[in-house]
């Protein structure tokens, strides 16, 4: 089903990349035909979505796809074993409904293969689709958005890419466990929103609060299943190409290094990156930070330490710190290969134990731990346990 929804690119556009050099991305990637393709033999995939008929106000943001590509492909690859396979474009549907139902299967066809989707859109209301794709998996989810705005306004009406959040919400069945927002601004973020987001024990962090220490996005990013990115986060200087740039955001900088965290993370199993407009791009500027972003990204990838706690194993450290002179406690386990930390989330009840297995552990940070020492709750572990 999968290569029926897709539209290969021509063999004009491939040749072209062909010309690149030969250390370049273009001669590591596979680029699929309606022939077939054995995912056996991949680890990540790219796709592209010709769709922004949702969008607000980012019209034209569809065309973009293959001039991302071009800079990618002409970036060195630094791996000498990239397993990628280029899938072309998914063309728009009938309808956008149609749209994002294409994407969605296409998604959850390749996570149940086990190949990471790198989606290039089209608008930030994809997003809904990439999360549709995790539905039948048996298993919860973990979101992070990155975007300087909170798209939870207007929520009556059809999907659009200023409302889609609400959607996933209210999505039945819910398979979301955990959300997290990185980098919205204050001055276009309705406080209402914010305590919606509080009220859901969901993570939201201020642009400010980030980039003061952008290390502690880290294991945010870490616990993630799926990354939304829209380019709108950064800043109009590093990224003009999009519908609506602002003068503040993150610096192209900060964007790569949340992209290698992502990388990093075992969890993670999809990303998109949306966005991009042309129409407003100066000499493909913004074009090639996305291909930058998705190349720091794979770097990450192919730097994965599966590190992972078991908490059988002799490779972590098990650190118990007591709460109100021993009445309860809390578990962190820490990895000796990587130094990264983990914290425990307790178990109520039998059920929930089958339920959210995947979240027993949540990723944290020294500073939590140190924290937790000062008799201190850290706030991203009192959420995760409200929502359990």
């Amino acid at each position: 089903m999968l290569l029926e929804l897709m539209k290969p690119l021509s063999q004009e556009i491939t040749e072209h990349f062909l010309t690149f050099p030969a250390n370049s991305w273009a001669h590591k990637i596979f680029f699929a035909d309606k022939a077939g393709v054995d995912f056996d033999l991949f680890d990540l995939a790219i796709i592209g979505i010709e769709e922004d008929r949702n969008s607000v106000s980012n019209q034209g943001c569809a065309k973009g796809i293959n001039l991302v590509r071009q800079e990618l492909y002409k970036l060195v690859a630094q791996n000498e074993q990239l397993t990628i396979v280029d899938l072309g474009n998914l063309q728009p549907g009938e309808t956008v409904t149609d749209t994002y139902f294409g994407l969605a299967a296409i998604v959850n066809e390749l996570l149940s293969k086990q190949v990471l989707p790198i989606i290039i859109g089209g608008s930030h209301d994809l997003t809904l689709a990439q999360y549709h794709g995790y539905q039948n998996l048996d298993r919860k989810v973990n979101l992070v958005v990155v975007d300087e705005k909170i798209d939870l306004t207007n929520l009556d009406g059809d999907v659009t890419d200023n409302n889609y959040l609400g959607r996933i919400f209210s999505d039945k069945p819910n398979i979301l466990f955990g959300f997290s927002h990185l980098g919205y601004q204050s001055y276009f973020a309705d406080p209402k929103t914010v305590n919606t987001l509080e009220k859901l024990n969901f993570d939201c962090y201020r642009l400010g609060d980030v980039r003061k220490n952008m290390e502690d996005v880290e294991p945010i990013v870490r616990d993630a299943d799926m990354l939304s990115f829209d380019l709108t986060a950064i800043k109009m200087s590093d990224a003009p190409g999009v519908g609506m740039p602002s003068p503040h955001g993150f610096y192209g900088e900060e964007a790569c290094q949340i992209m290698r965290y992502a990388g990093l993370s075992d969890r993670l199993t999809s990303l998109g990156i949306y966005g991009y407009n042309p129409a407003f791009d100066n000499h493909t500027q913004t074009a090639q930070l996305a291909a930058q972003l998705i190349w720091y990204f794979v770097e990450g990838y192919y730097n994965r330490k599966k590190d992972y706690p078991d908490t059988e194993s002799r490779d972590y450290l098990k650190y118990i710190v007591d709460f109100n002179e021993g009445e309860y406690e809390l578990v962190f386990w820490k990895s000796k290969k990587t130094e990264r930390w983990w914290l425990q989330i307790p178990r109520v009840t039998q059920e929930e134990e089958k339920i959210d297995v995947a979240n027993a552990l949540m990723s944290c940070s020294y500073n939590d731990y140190k924290q937790a020492c000062k008799d201190e709750l850290p706030e991203r572990w009192l959420k995760a346990f409200e929502r359990i």
